[in-house]
């Protein structure tokens, strides 16, 4: 297990990564949320998990920048996982997304229908990222995407301040216990998964990171007609980046999608690992995939 790289459409180099898996595991293709690595999604990942996992780093958050820097659209990561995919030798698999993933994961299911055997997104809609953004936190949904562009373009300004704060903040049990008490990440990230995400996260340069999320807000909202293969949505609760009355209404479009609630934040994978495994089990045998039971943890 581990990563490699991949030369992508446009000839940026892209770091990708694979788990250790058997043969006949079930190919998925994490389609990640923006600067997370794979370690977010442990149970999915484990080695006799019954995933054979591939996925990828963000161009420019690992790896080189692309040469032209407006090279960053939900197109450009579309081109970036089919490098991975043709890489890996994968012909089709499940894609399960997070967050910015799922625009990224339904936009590739449109571009490359042959290749997708079904699609789980987690806290996250097929475009229009934006526009759920708040709703928790009772944010008129018109003004939501001009609320969220502000901040992720504020984001970038102060790009070099936050990296540096965020170099200086001690990761311990304390700090991961104020995180995930605050109501952004829920006290079901337990720390020994929260902290090396944490760690892999403040690595970023937030000047590139919220130029990725500035780019992805110009994503529209998908007609979601054309999604023929099963789908699994699955949403947190208390999700204030991603409404879960947007993933309903995202469900409600798509005829035989499934939706699954959780009691949960934004960050699903970290807080109901499991589960998700799960959902991803179940979703493989809607599909034509051959399905083989997962070993024991």
């Amino acid at each position: 297990m581990g990563s490699f790289d991949v030369t992508s459409h446009d000839g940026t180099r892209i770091v990708g990564w694979r788990n250790l898996a058997a043969a006949d595991d079930l190919p998925v293709v994490i389609s990640n949320g923006l600067g997370t690595s794979p370690a977010a999604w442990p149970t999915v990942v484990r080695d006799g998990g019954g995933f054979r996992v591939v996925t990828w780093y963000y161009r420019g958050t690992v790896g080189d920048r692309p040469a032209d820097e407006n090279r960053i659209t939900v197109e450009d990561h579309v081109g970036d996982m089919l490098a991975v995919m043709d890489h890996e030798g994968i012909d089709k698999a499940l894609i399960a997304c997070w967050s910015l993933g799922v625009n990224v994961g339904f936009e590739f299911a449109r571009a490359y229908p042959e290749r997708v055997a079904g699609v789980m997104a987690v806290a996250g809609v097929p475009g229009g990222t934006f526009r759920a953004m708040f709703g928790p936190l009772r944010v008129p949904k018109r003004f939501r995407h001009s609320l969220g562009v502000r901040a992720a373009r504020l984001g970038r300004r102060l790009g070099p301040q936050v990296s540096w704060v965020a170099g200086h903040i001690p990761l311990n049990r304390v700090t991961a216990g104020v995180i995930n008490h605050s109501g952004f990440v829920l006290p079901a990230a337990k720390t020994d998964r929260l902290i090396p995400a944490l760690q892999e996260f403040r690595e970023h340069d937030f000047r590139w990171y919220f130029n990725l999320a500035v780019a992805a807000a110009e994503h529209e909202p998908m007609d979601l007609a054309f999604v023929k293969v099963p789908v699994t949505l699955v949403a947190g609760k208390y999700d204030v980046l991603t409404s879960m009355y947007d993933m309903v209404d995202a469900a409600s479009r798509i005829p035989h999608a499934e939706l699954h609630l959780l009691p949960g934040s934004h960050f699903l994978p970290l807080e109901y690992p499991d589960e998700l495994a799960t959902e991803l089990h179940r979703l493989a045998e809607r599909t034509d995939l051959t399905v083989r039971q997962p070993a024991a943890p």
